[in-house]
């Protein structure tokens, strides 16, 4: 199936963890954890390359997880740059891992199928990725654009941060005895400039993309793009390692993400076009 505004898809599910573990460690429903914990205990994987925080500022640091406590402690979204790819290398050379689990922003699995593509500088790298799992992504942050929304427009300090998560069109600060909110529309003043030209919300070259808008509190928006992230997925639910439901028996649904998605959309082209008249070099065009 092709969706307006979501790009090629083979089915799409809202689910979540049957695990009380990891959805009390998890961004939403913990999807992405309980998939990769699946794959890596049943052997479909050996390792997989995250980002976690790294630090009580919330640093992004990158991970090549070989063990179900390791992705366990990726659980979780970071708002901020992670340039994780090049863990690709060390999964592959150092680890000397044949099968790797992906995550990351749209704008990474656009990277990584390239590199499967022509993999001059990762020759032998990219036929090691046996899945690739998008997260979906509006915007992204450097480090001292998280400080800005977190203290700036919330007033709490970033160390004292426990949660950083979006719900209704704001961000959810959530620390110990205290919760902020920050409207994206605010936050957005703080969005890496690469985000004003990316016109992909839902990681459309990914195997099986993954996020919240959609779904109810706790649950996670789910597109399966591939045969083979139809096989990741369907073992899961077989398994019982996720609930599944039909999206479109839950509140907002896909008009709520595909409203988001084509917005994003037609900015980005709107500002490639600009760029363009005013001379100025872009990349990304190829999308339209």
């Amino acid at each position: 199936m092709t969706g307006e505004g979501f790009g090629k898809y083979r089915s799409v599910f809202t689910a979540r963890s049957t695990s009380d573990k990891i959805r009390d460690v998890a961004q939403d429903g913990g999807a992405v954890t309980a998939l990769l914990c699946y794959a890596l205990e049943n052997g479909e994987i050996d390792g997989a390359v995250l980002t976690k925080r790294a630090s009580r500022n919330w640093h992004a640091g990158q991970v090549v997880a070989t063990t179900r406590e390791e992705i366990l402690d990726c659980a979780g979204s970071v708002y901020e740059l992670s340039p994780s790819v090049f863990q690709l290398k060390d999964a592959v050379r150092e680890n000397a891992l044949e099968n790797v689990a992906y995550v990351g922003l749209p704008c990474q699995a656009v990277a990584v199928r390239k590199m499967q593509l022509y993999p001059f500088g990762g020759r032998h790298v990219g036929d090691k990725i046996r899945y690739l799992i998008g997260i979906f992504c509006s915007e992204n942050f450097p480090h001292e654009g998280t400080r800005g929304i977190v203290e700036g427009y919330g007033g709490m300090p970033l160390e004292m941060m426990n949660r950083l998560h979006l719900g209704g069109g704001k961000f959810i600060i959530e620390a110990d005895n205290e919760t902020g909110e920050v409207p994206i529309k605010k936050a957005a003043r703080y969005a890496q400039d690469g985000d004003h030209v990316c016109p992909d919300l839902t990681a459309e070259y990914a195997d099986i993309s993954v996020g919240s808008i959609g779904s109810e509190p706790g649950w996670n928006t789910i597109f399966v793009r591939t045969r083979r992230g139809e096989k990741l997925l369907g073992g899961a639910q077989a398994d019982g390692v996720l609930e599944v439901k039909d999206i479109s028996t839950v509140k907002p649904g896909l008009g709520l993400l595909q409203k988001l998605a084509l917005a994003k959309k037609k900015m980005a082209k709107e500002t490639i076009d600009k760029r363009k008249q005013l001379g100025l070099f872009v990349t990304r065009d190829m999308y339209y």
